[in-house]
């Protein structure tokens, strides 16, 4: 039996059963990242220590009869943007190389409590503001499924080590298709919640009001394992909202026969790679074979959704950045003589060009009158967004569309040409803009390559799009079998 094979539910199954021990299981994971990662570049921080300790402790738990958590002995990736006590948190930049924080985010606090297995911190880009995972000062990931291609981003290193069988799930954030454009590229299932469904405190911010965090697995089970033991209210954050707890796994094989399913005109319209298009278009198909009725819907303001994306992002990036100096922690240069070029060259050398243009357009729109404008309207036309899908809510209980509108793209293909790769996340922006959830699952490959289907759902109604994923995942087969490596 090779461990790294098995799902996350079966590998809590197979120790709780005493079929193996989560030492076996952790063991087993290491020596494939140790096998792998040389390569593949998925992982920033290796907490191997911690992990066998964590897991003595899981097995110690099942010698003494004690209840176990809902991902005992369960192997997780992190990524390097969400902090953990004690061990190192880069967000993939030369500025935080040697951040260690002296507290856990509340959703590396909850995965503990129920048991799992934290193997390490996940590659990004830098600061998670950007499509590839290319931007990273500790060096870009490669896609498991073919090593010349991006695994997408910013949650790359995520998506590959999960894909790779060197974890069996992780955590991602997303700010504007972070988890569901590299799941996407990877072949795997990427859930981002609804803002406000599960705490931020402890996610290093890249933009307040679109930022969530969310999970990843090999099928729509695993993802929603993760997602259903992080979920939640949170005083530390106060955009983490009480709202009535479903339990999501229990719910996932409920029958979809009548289901309302909207399929958006203008993003089918808009252009993407023609064998993208047909397989979502299967994917139509195959969800009114299982007695659902999908139907064609207007989305007006869609096409604004990219320009408004980046109005706000970039100003809220700026903001962000800005406590960035070299002063209270992070990167501080050794060559100044004034506070003004301690703040300059710390920066400059500590923050990667990508950022940067992030940065100095930010703070363009921030600080000069004509820009100020343009961040007012873009606050206006998000709006306008949310009230189309508020329309479509109305009427119907799930969203499809393609999740990228272009298969993994080459290494390096992103500094020749970065606007193809800032469209990748063109069907995902919309979700971010108006709160919604998304999740991403394989819905088939063209030549080799993965493509993803994306599935929107009204806030707070994740049970409508995880119920739909996995019984379209259930049809299909894809989920975790065809795993490429």
């Amino acid at each position: 039996m090779d461990i790294t094979r098995l799902t996350a539910e079966e590998i809590r199954e197979k120790i709780e059963k005493k079929e193996v021990s989560a030492l076996e299981v952790t063991r087993a994971h290491l020596d494939r990242i140790r096998e792998i990662d040389g390569d593949l570049n998925a992982f920033i921080t290796i907490t191997e220590e911690e992990a066998l300790e964590a897991a003595k402790r899981v097995d110690q738990k099942v010698k003494n009869g004690e209840k176990l958590g809902k991902l005992a002995g369960i192997p997780v990736g992190v990524k390097d943007n969400i902090v953990t006590k004690a061990i190192r948190t880069t967000a993939g930049s030369k500025m935080l190389e040697n951040f260690i924080p002296p507290y856990d985010a509340t959703v590396i606090k909850r995965i503990k409590e129920e048991d799992g297995i934290i193997l390490g911190k996940t590659n990004l880009d830098e600061f998670a503001g950007s499509y590839s995972t290319e931007s990273s000062y500790f060096g870009p990931t490669k896609n498991p499924i073919d090593k010349e291609r991006v695994p997408g981003g910013s949650s790359g290193g995520s998506t590959a080590a999960v894909r790779a069988h060197e974890v069996a799930l992780a955590l991602g954030s997303d700010t504007g298709g972070s988890n569901r454009q590299p799941a996407s590229y990877c072949g795997i299932v990427g859930i981002k919640p609804s803002y406000g469904l599960v705490s931020r405190y402890g996610l290093i911010p890249l933009s307040n009001s679109l930022d969530v965090v969310g999970t990843f697995g090999r099928n729509v089970k695993d993802a929603t394992l993760l997602l259903d033991v992080i979920a939640g209210s949170d005083i530390n954050d106060p955009s983490a909202m009480e709202v009535e707890r479903v339990n999501y796994l229990e719910s996932l094989q409920a029958d979809i026969k009548g289901m309302r399913i909207a399929l958006p005109g203008e993003y089918m319209n808009m252009p993407m790679d023609s064998r993208v298009k047909e397989k979502v278009l299967e994917a139509a198909r195959l969800f009114e074979k299982l007695g659902a009725k999908v139907e064609e819907v207007s989305l007006p303001h869609a096409k604004y959704a990219w320009a408004t994306y980046y109005l706000i992002v970039v100003s809220e990036i700026s903001s962000a950045m800005a406590k960035y100096g070299g002063v209270g922690y992070g990167y501080r240069t050794e060559d100044y003589e004034t506070l003004d070029e301690l703040y300059i060259k710390s920066r400059t050398e500590g923050l990667g060009e990508e950022i940067k243009r992030s940065i100095m357009a930010g703070t363009y729109i921030l600080s000069s009158q004509e820009g100020k404008k343009y961040y007012e309207k873009a606050f206006r036309v998000r709006a306008l967004i949310k009230e189309d899908f508020d329309r479509v809510f109305e009427t119907y209980d799930v969203i499809l569309s393609p999740t990228t509108p272009n298969l993994p793209f080459k290494l390096g293909e992103s500094v020749k040409n970065p606007t193809e790769m800032y469209g990748s996340g063109i069907f995902n922006i919309p979700a971010n803009v108006a709160g919604l959830c998304a999740i991403s699952v394989p819905c088939g490959y063209a030549d080799g390559l993965p493509v993803g289907l994306q599935i929107m759902g009204d806030r707070f109604k994740e049970i409508n799009i995880l119920k739909a994923a996995y019984a379209f995942e259930a049809e299909l087969s894809l989920g975790g079998e065809h795993s490429g490596i």
